[in-house]
């Protein structure tokens, strides 16, 4: 029994040092983006709901919306869901009041996604 604790410790530790790498988690693209938008660009920004990231305050900054597949955001633009969003692969990039250097520092987080 002690056995098999000490080797279940020893998975778990490995494990928890797997997250330290540089490279990006294409499995998770919202989790990623709001990496980029805080710690490399530097932004105000929150995790919203399941599927959306605030940068700054709603209504003055941008707003993303995440969704499975690409096709998936094209389809909710289509429907006339995001007027005047920018489509950038999974997401919708809602520009509001942005400052033009906030949506270059945000569209790079995305594109770099892609």
């Amino acid at each position: 029994m002690r056995t098999r604790l000490t080797l279940v410790a020893a998975l778990c530790a490995a494990l928890a040092g797997c997250g330290g790498s540089n490279s990006k988690d294409t499995s998770d693209p919202r989790g990623s983006a709001f990496d980029c938008i805080k710690t490399e660009k530097h932004l105000d920004a929150r995790l919203v709901g399941r599927d959306s990231i605030q940068v700054d305050s709603p209504g003055t900054g941008s707003r993303i919306k995440f969704f499975l597949t690409s096709g998936e955001a094209e389809a909710f633009q289509f429907e006339g869901k995001a007027e005047g969003a920018e489509h950038i692969g999974k997401a919708l990039l809602f520009v509001n009041r942005a400052s033009d250097d906030q949506l270059k520092d945000v569209e790079k987080c995305l594109d770099d996604l892609a």
